[in-house]
């Protein structure tokens, strides 16, 4: 990005390229794929029960057929809302990257088309977590809220499908930070001519 256009913000960029020690996307990714995660496999695990219900006897743990589905949702629920603040945050630290032009990735992209996959993909995924979570809304209070099973088969395989994608996108957002450098203090370190091994004590 510009560094006329930063001063003008007032923003004092670190060895990261971030007004910030430590970058947030990242932190705020792991914490919509963790929800996302427990959200698919609990509600896996309510359709299932039948089959798990002898297991869950034997092992003593009192449990119920709808429990698993309350996490589910909520899980599910939390992870869209979360969503939001991951993109916001991802847009704000992709602005400030600073990429090399002269290094390709293991799947032989270079760091701007692999921001840009990264960028459009976080905004699909976002729309496919909020499409979800109202799928999931709508099964829950209004198609099947008299049913013992409270998730579509359909539902299910649409999840796992972008656990599939998330994995994907995020690989591309690894190489960024791995193989890129991109908002990593080491590497920003050894761009200014700095010896990390001196500095970051």
């Amino acid at each position: 990005m510009n560094s006329q256009l930063i001063d003008s913000l007032w923003f004092k960029l670190g060895a990261n390229q971030l007004p910030y020690e430590m970058p947030i996307h990242p932190q705020l990714v792991h914490l919509t794929l963790g929800l996302f995660i427990i959200a698919i496999i609990f509600d896996i695990a309510g359709t299932l029960f039948p089959l798990e219900k002898p297991i869950l006897k034997f092992l003593s743990i009192p449990t119920v057929r709808s429990q698993f589905f309350d996490v589910g949702w909520y899980n599910l629920l939390a992870g869209a809302v979360v969503t939001f603040f991951t993109v916001a945050a991802g847009f704000f630290e992709m602005m400030l990257a600073n990429p090399p032009t002269d290094i390709k990735s293991a799947w032989g992209l270079g760091a701007g088309a692999t921001m840009l996959l990264h960028g459009m993909g976080g905004v699909l995924l976002l729309a496919a977590i909020v499409g979800m979570t109202v799928w999931r809304g709508l099964q829950r209070y209004r198609w099947r809220k008299d049913s013992p099973r409270q998730v579509q088969w359909s539902y299910l395989l649409a999840g796992i499908a972008i656990l599939g994608i998330l994995y994907v996108h995020g690989t591309l957002g690894a190489q960024m930070g791995d193989e890129f450098g991109i908002h990593n203090t080491a590497a920003g370190l050894v761009r200014q001519g700095e010896n990390p091994n001196l500095l970051l004590k």
